[in-house]
C-alpha cells in the first residue's frame, strides 16, 4: 500500500473550530472507550495541513512534523484510561509533538463505528457489501457491519480479494462453509465476535488480529475467520477522514504509512 497524499488543499481553519467540527462529526462522546478521544495535544492555533496515521509513535509524530503538518489525526492515540508519567518513550512522544507545535487528535472507537468514514464502513464499501446492518458488539454498541456479498465466492478467492485491498497476506481459519456470502466486518480486535457471527447466521468474519483464546471458536461455531491485520484493517478511517477534511475545508493532507505487521 502506498502513501495517499493530497497537495491540492489551500484552505486554513482555526484549530478550535476544527476540533469542534471533528468531535461533532465523529460523535466522540457516544461510545465507551479507553482512549482519550479528541484533542490530546494542543499545538499551533491555525490548521493548514494535516497528517493522518493509524498509530502514534515518535516516528509518526516526527514524520508529521517533517511533512509540515499542523495536525496529526490518529486512530491509536497516546492516552488509554490511566495517567502515565512523562518519562521514557512517552516523554519523547509528547516532546516531539510539543517541539513541533503539532496538534494531536485521536479517534478510536468512534472512527471504527462511523457510518461514512469509519474503518468498517469503508471496508464494507470496498467489498460491495449489500443490505449492511450493525454487527460487532462493543460494550453495548454495534460498531461493525454485516451483510451479503453480491455473489458467493470461494473462501480462497475472498481472502485474495481482501489481500488486494490491504496489501498484506491474510491468515485464514476455514471453520465454516467453503463459500463466502454472508459476511461480518469488524476492524482491529474482533476475534471474540465469532459466536455473535454464528448467531447472526454469517458464514464468514473479516477482522484484524487473532487471539489464541479464540482459536477454536471458528471451527466449533462453524464460521470462517479472515484475519487481515489489526493495522491493515484500520488504515481506512484516518485516510477517509483526512480526505473529508480536504473536501470540507480545503486542507491538504498526507497519510503516513507505518505498518506493524500485526
Amino acid at each position: 500500500m502506498t502513501e495517499a497524499t493530497s497537495q491540492t488543499g489551500r484552505g486554513e481553519i482555526e484549530r478550535d473550530v476544527l476540533v469542534r467540527w471533528l468531535s461533532d462529526y465523529l460523535q466522540i462522546g457516544a461510545y465507551p472507550d479507553p482512549s482519550l478521544n479528541g484533542l490530546q495535544i494542543e499545538g499551533t492555533p491555525t490548521i493548514r495541513r494535516i497528517a493522518a496515521s493509524v498509530d502514534t509513535s515518535v516516528k509518526t509524530l516526527q514524520a508529521a512534523a517533517d511533512s509540515g503538518a499542523d495536525l496529526l489525526i490518529v486512530h491509536h492515540g497516546l492516552f488509554w484510561g490511566r495517567p502515565l508519567p512523562l518519562t521514557g518513550p512517552h516523554r519523547e512522544r509528547v516532546r516531539t509533538a510539543l517541539m513541533a507545535d503539532l496538534n494531536l487528535y485521536a479517534a478510536h472507537i468512534p472512527l471504527d463505528a462511523h457510518p461514512e468514514v469509519g474503518n468498517n464502513a469503508m471496508m464494507a464499501r470496498a467489498l460491495s457489501l449489500q443490505d449492511a446492518r450493525p454487527f460487532g458488539d462493543w460494550q453495548g454498541h454495534k460498531i461493525g457491519l454485516s451483510g451479503e456479498l453480491p455473489f458467493a465466492q470461494s473462501l480462497q478467492d475472498f481472502a485474495d480479494r481482501v489481500q488486494k485491498l490491504t496489501g498484506e497476506i491474510c491468515l485464514v481459519h476455514g471453520g465454516g462453509n467453503p463459500e463466502v456470502h454472508r459476511l461480518g466486518i469488524l476492524s482491529g480486535s474482533g476475534a471474540g465476535t465469532v459466536a455473535e457471527a454464528a448467531a447472526a447466521g454469517l458464514d464468514t468474519l473479516l477482522t484484524g488480529e487473532p487471539e489464541h483464546k479464540h482459536f477454536h471458536d471458528a471451527f466449533e461455531y462453524g464460521v470462517n475467520v479472515v484475519y487481515a491485520g489489526h493495522y491493515e484493517t484500520e488504515v481506512f478511517g484516518v485516510r477517509a477522514l483526512a480526505a473529508k477534511l480536504e473536501d470540507e475545508f480545503g486542507l491538504a493532507w498526507q497519510f503516513l504509512h507505518h505498518p506493524t505487521g500485526l
